[in-house]
């Protein structure tokens, strides 16, 4: 995967995710949603986790292209 023609380095857990949310573009992922398509994980407590690997996301594929639907969860933006 490139961005401004160089190219980027993702762990698995971030092209996981990348890939969750190419699968639903324009659509809001909740935390929940997420947690369990990228991590197979079903939890009702604390999903900061999500956070932390959606600011990870954001700083190597561009910070403007996952917008935080407050209260909700997250969403990829189509490209401009």
């Amino acid at each position: 995967m490139r961005r401004a023609g160089r190219r980027l380095e993702l762990t698995p857990t971030e092209l996981r995710l990348l890939l969750c949310f190419a699968d639903s573009p324009g659509n809001v992922l909740t935390r929940e949603v997420l947690l369990e398509q990228v991590w197979d994980y079903q939890w009702g407590g604390d999903s900061r986790v999500v956070d932390v690997h959606v600011q990870r996301l954001r700083a190597k594929i561009g910070q403007d292209r996952i917008e935080t639907v407050r209260g909700f969860g997250y969403k990829l933006k189509s490209s401009p």
